[in-house]
């Protein structure tokens, strides 16, 4: 089986040193290079391809929100976000710019391993904080528009969708949304996957921050 090229940059020596060893004692793994800025990750991902960037966002030389949004210009790479809980404005900026999710700095072995898959795999990774956070900052333009973050193309949609795409976004379960729209929960399922059809997307996690940050 091919193995999942990483690149891992942080300015934190711990940080660094951490998901290294976590990746490169798993054969599904393997860490072409650390960086401690964006700049460095970024030579390095011209020189060996990556398939994945783990992404830090304050670093010197060059931020991990400028680099993203170099990254995914040049097709370098698909990129994860590190991040802190207080980081909310920053991980937005950085998912405008192209980054496929985020990952909370203190997370298990495991869950960085399944976030790294699945961001290789096509999905977008986006737990619920931060997703809470958006749909809380963008309730009273979207929840009067229902139009969505510049770049999200609403046309695509019928109103009952964009209502459903609206309801995801906010963080609420095919249940809640069933209840909210007196709706069964099969008929929002039927939705959800039409609307994932329709846009191209693989997840509801991906829907959500198409909806919120206008990329796919």
């Amino acid at each position: 089986m091919e193995k999942i090229k990483v690149i891992i940059a942080d300015d934190s020596d711990f940080v660094r040193d951490g998901m290294k060893i976590i990746l490169d004692v798993d054969d599904e793994f393997e860490v072409i290079g650390v960086a401690a800025s964006g700049r460095e990750a970024i030579e390095i991902a011209e020189k060996d391809s990556p398939d994945i960037f783990l992404m830090d966002i304050q670093m010197p030389d060059m931020d991990g929100i400028e680099a993203t949004k170099l990254i995914v210009e040049k097709g370098l790479g698909k990129v994860l976000i590190l991040t802190t809980f207080d980081d909310d404005t920053l991980v937005k900026q950085a998912l405008k710019n192209g980054a496929k999710g985020y990952l909370i700095k203190n997370h298990t072995p495991e869950h960085l391993k399944q976030m790294i898959k699945s961001v290789y795999y096509g999905s977008g990774v986006m737990e619920e904080h931060i997703m809470n956070t958006f749909a809380e900052a963008d309730d009273s333009r979207v929840g009067n528009t229902d139009t969505g973050a510049e770049g999200f193309d609403a046309s695509e949609f019928s109103a009952r969708e964009l209502e459903i795409i609206q309801a995801v976004s906010e963080g609420l379960s095919n249940k809640e949304i069933a209840a909210k729209f007196f709706i069964s929960e099969g008929t929002v399922k039927n939705h959800i996957s039409e609307i994932l059809s329709k846009s191209g997307l693989a997840h509801r996690t991906a829907l959500a921050v198409y909806y919120l940050t206008g990329k796919r």
